[in-house]
């Protein structure tokens, strides 16, 4: 059965796309932790980050620090947090979270609820940063 990532990637779940390149996929999330919070996904599903293959991981890496600078350009922040939890869905993600303390990357704490046209109208903001 397809991951929920795999089903956005595809096109069946709607999502705010911030990049893509042939590998892989960067959305905002849904349930951020700061806003600009974006997941950075291969297309390939693969369920745990260290069984995805190494050329593929360092795409993965590479394409989201591009990911990463473009929300840097969007959202005033110090930094731009990373982590990897891999726990919630079965398909390899890395979490790309603005940030000005570590406190910031406290996934126990209250999500933000932004609007869709927020979340459309910053994807878009990315998006064009995006190189």
């Amino acid at each position: 059965m397809a991951s929920i990532f795999t089903k956005i990637i595809s096109g069946e779940i709607p999502c705010d796309k911030v990049a893509e390149s042939e590998t892989c996929f960067a959305f905002l999330d849904i349930n951020p932790l700061s806003k600009g919070h974006t997941l950075v996904v291969p297309k390939e599903e693969v369920n745990y980050i260290f069984d995805v293959e190494d050329e593929l991981y360092s795409e993965l890496m590479l394409f989201a620090k591009k990911v990463g600078k473009a929300i840097e350009k969007v959202v005033p922040c110090q930094r731009i947090g990373v982590t990897v939890i891999g726990l919630e869905v079965p398909h390899a993600h890395v979490h790309l979270i603005p940030i000005n303390s570590l406190s910031d990357m406290n996934f126990s704490k209250p999500k933000l609820n932004l609007s869709e046209q927020e979340l459309t109208e910053l994807a878009k903001k990315i998006a064009a940063e995006f190189r």
